[in-house]
């Protein structure tokens, strides 16, 4: 996992700004601040074009959002980076509770088996990074990274803006 920014003012409030304001335009603002650490010193850096794959959003936030936030930053991360970015590989298979509101152990199961990928050619043999706006427990990260991992990628890292795990 790499995280290059604590979830704490300010920061906070403009990954809340982007989620839940419509500030669009964060999303590259933040991917761009939080390139540098990210690309530095990445193991999956020295594999062959890992793919960026941001966590999907549900059907029903994406049309009250209007926009996936994890799929602005992993763009941007993209183009900074020259790295592909593959924005419908996965997949969430059901809706669920927001993660925001539960503990560490019912994060974990409330997104146990949640994604699938659509298309295991795209990752099969390949290191893939899971983009995210921020990691908190891990869970979601760690449950695509299994789905991504079950289709047949060789490596799996998690990048995100920020974090608020140590």
């Amino acid at each position: 996992m790499r995280a290059p920014f604590r979830y704490a003012p300010p920061l906070d409030a403009y990954l809340h700004k982007l989620k839940f304001g419509r500030a669009r335009a964060l999303g590259r603002a933040l991917a761009l601040a939080a390139a540098p650490t990210l690309a530095a010193g990445v193991d999956a850096r020295s594999e062959k074009d890992p793919l960026l794959v941001p966590v999907p959003l549900s059907r029903e936030r994406l049309v009250e959002r209007g926009f996936d936030q994890a799929v602005e930053i992993a763009r941007a991360l993209a183009r900074e980076l020259t790295l592909p970015v593959d924005t419908a590989v996965a997949t969430r298979r059901r809706p669920i509770a927001p993660q925001s509101l539960l503990g560490a152990r019912e994060r974990r199961a409330n997104v146990a088996g949640l994604f699938g990928v659509t298309r295991p050619a795209a990752v099969h043999g390949r290191a893939v990074i899971v983009v995210d706006d921020v990691i908190t427990t891990g869970a979601t990260a760690n449950a695509l990274a299994d789905a991504l991992r079950s289709a047949g990628a060789t490596r799996v890292e998690a990048w995100a803006v920020a974090r608020t795990i140590a």
